[in-house]
């Protein structure tokens, strides 16, 4: 499958979404799957579809599974409405330019490859011999894969998934204690980026898996939610400690650009983010915010407040409940949570 951007990705997303598991259309091609029939669906109508079909009937029925089916069995193509709320017409003979290029070498595949080229409309093939449900699409050819073997990728991906976030976990917990003695370097940042980079685009693919199995994607969903839960708020204090308002350079938004090959790579990573010299050895301060926010359970602005008053991180263990009891929106109370978070985060680096 090519790469898809823009447009094409976000139909392509929204026809995935409609041959899920459990959807009226799924159901109705599942039908004639299992009846060996076959079928050539056209998604949509136009002028075209007009001028190249021949033959058939004008139904304009109500879209049903069951209706989809009956239709199916006789010879020749189906058109739907785009909203595939209307069986509009069956039993139709489709004549698509042969001067369009594919590879396809089945008749029903050939001419649905023709069609959405032609169209530029979906199509849908229901294989009698191979017993397959195939999309065409602006060029371009999707199986459609049953929810079992979506799940075996799924699965997959999730425990690649869990593999990282658990890195993650544990990085980011060095990089606290490097943080409280103010020596972190290049190196100790991107040790935590490149997980979190990962996790974020193994994400989007296991997303993509949800998608496909519709309704049977209920507890994968969960499962997802799960093992990447925080991981954006992550992202974005890392975001606040590290890109300080007289140094521009550091951000997260280019490494979903960066290929998979290059995100392993500590240099590449590194120069992604924004320190393009590339030394991994380069001393970094943090403002504190993440383990600040994170750690003491404060918002983002209290955070900010707290660091302001203080002065640093490092002040901010030093920091007596007292002190801390004096910044505005603080309190007693909240002072002493403050202090047990923090505590027992120093406890735990030592360990």
């Amino acid at each position: 499958m090519s790469k898809m951007l823009g447009h094409d990705e976000a139909r392509y997303r929204r026809y995935r979404a409609l041959l899920a598991p459990g959807t009226p259309l799924r159901d109705g091609l599942e039908r004639i799957r299992a009846g060996r029939t076959g079928a050539l669906v056209v998604l949509g109508n136009n002028a075209i579809i007009e001028q190249i079909s021949s033959g058939g009937f004008t139904v304009d029925h109500e879209f049903t599974p069951t209706a989809l089916r009956e239709l199916a069995k006789m010879d020749g193509g189906l058109v739907v409405s785009e909203d595939l709320s209307r069986i509009l017409h069956a039993g139709v003979h489709f004549t698509p330019s042969h001067d369009l290029p594919t590879i396809e070498t089945g008749t029903r595949h050939r001419t649905a490859d023709r069609i959405a080229l032609q169209t530029d409309l979906p199509v849908v093939t229901v294989s009698a011999s191979m017993s397959t449900i195939t999309l065409f699409m602006a060029g371009l050819r999707y199986p459609i894969e049953s929810s079992e073997q979506i799940l075996v990728r799924a699965e997959q991906t999730l425990a690649t998934v869990s593999r990282y976030r658990e890195r993650l976990t544990s990085s980011t917990r060095e990089l606290s204690s490097l943080e409280m003695d103010d020596l972190v370097t290049v190196n100790d940042l991107v040790r935590v980026v490149q997980p979190l980079a990962m996790v974020r685009r193994l994400t989007q693919e296991l997303e993509g898996h949800v998608e496909a199995l519709g309704i049977d994607g209920r507890l994968l969903q969960l499962q997802l939610y799960e093992v990447t839960h925080g991981v954006d708020q992550l992202a974005n204090l890392l975001e606040l400690d590290y890109h300080h308002p007289d140094d521009e350079r550091f951000t997260l938004a280019r490494l979903s650009d960066l290929p998979t090959g290059d995100v392993l790579d500590p240099m590449m990573v590194a120069i992604a983010i924004g320190f393009a010299s590339g030394d991994l050895d380069e001393h970094l301060h943090t403002r504190g915010f993440r383990v600040v926010t994170q750690t003491a359970r404060l918002t983002p602005p209290l955070a900010e407040r707290l660091l302001e008053e203080i002065g640093s991180l490092q002040a901010v263990f030093g920091a007596t409940p007292q002190q801390l009891a004096n910044i505005p929106g603080i309190g007693k109370q909240r002072a002493r949570v403050i202090r047990d978070g923090l505590t027992l985060l120093a406890e735990n680096s030592t360990h």
